[in-house]
């Protein structure tokens, strides 16, 4: 067997990038869905196991990840791809124009690509100064228009629904309270003023880290997104596809794993994890934003096992 180039990074480190591979077991000739493409750290990898033969489709709502992506593949040569800027939950919509009309395998990274974090422009860090934006594509409201209008029972309610934030309602209250002084127009005065609503003490995780969690999946609407995945993925599967998602946060891993063992409970699926896969204490310790990772996958029933 030919040895294979280390996999280019860009300074992206894919998570649980071993385990992925393990259980879609991609074969040369089978159609591939990077649902979820942000600099395409999954894609090249998934790209290189078809050796040569299928096809990629990456999938991103964010435009400048999409080309961004883009042009990283294309400088790897592989399979055929196509690069799509679309949500993962319009993937139906997607494999319509692909030959076959569904995938053999599909993967979905979910949350925030690094990029997005660590660009204090696109508005998602707490961390990084920048403006208060945090749409994951062109569309919509930005974070500071809607903090701009939002009354404080609403804010409230983001927080604690979408971020499960026990202290939601004092910080909606500062929230308010600081928009009434100034406009709230960076990332650097939204976590300052959460901060400074927090008890004094020590604490190992920053206090705006679930909130901006929240605001982010509110102004995307990311939950209702992956809902409607899971409810067309048995279509977008061909018998005995798979697909394997990556998930960072309590509200995300628990809609998929209930739809996947509803689905396996209903013939539809065979698991192909047991319990929710976790990355290993040396990946943790090489890429740390893989810690809270879970990884769930489970493979579409053959026709005759579903007869």
């Amino acid at each position: 067997m030919n040895e294979q180039a280390p996999l280019p990074t860009g300074g992206h480190v894919p998570v649980m990038l071993e385990e992925t591979l393990r259980l879609l077991e991609l074969k040369p000739g089978e159609t591939v869905v990077d649902g979820t493409l942000g600099l395409g750290g999954h894609a090249v990898a998934l790209r290189r196991a078809l050796q040569g033969q299928g096809l990629l489709v990456g999938v991103d709502r964010d435009p400048a990840m999409a080309e961004r992506a883009r042009a990283r593949l294309e400088s790897d040569p592989g399979a055929l791809i196509r690069i799509v800027q679309s949500n993962f939950s319009e993937l139906d919509v997607v494999l319509a124009e692909v030959p076959g009309g569904k995938a053999d395998a599909i993967l979905l990274d979910l949350g925030v690509s690094s990029p997005q974090i660590d660009e204090g422009g696109r508005g998602f860090s707490y961390r990084e100064d920048g403006p208060l934006d945090m749409r994951m594509g062109p569309e919509g409201p930005t974070a500071a228009e809607w903090i701009a209008h939002a009354g404080d029972e609403e804010i409230a309610d983001v927080l604690y629904h979408f971020g499960e934030e026990r202290l939601s309602r004092r910080i909606a209250r500062a929230i308010v309270a600081a928009r009434q002084r100034t406009p709230i127009r960076t990332t650097g005065q939204l976590a300052e003023i959460i901060l400074r609503a927090y008890p004094g003490g020590s604490r190992r995780l920053h206090p705006a880290r679930r909130s901006f969690q929240a605001i982010r999946i509110f102004l995307n609407d990311e939950l209702a997104h992956l809902e409607r995945f899971l409810k067309i993925l048995p279509r977008l599967l061909n018998d005995g596809g798979r697909c394997v998602v990556i998930s960072y946060h309590s509200l995300e891993d628990r809609r998929v794993k209930n739809s996947f063992r509803d689905g396996v409970r209903e013939g539809t699926y065979r698991a192909l994890t047991r319990k929710a896969l976790r990355p290993t204490s040396m990946e943790v310790a090489s890429n740390p934003r893989s810690r809270s990772a879970k990884l769930r996958g489970v493979m579409r029933a053959e026709q005759e096992e579903l007869a």
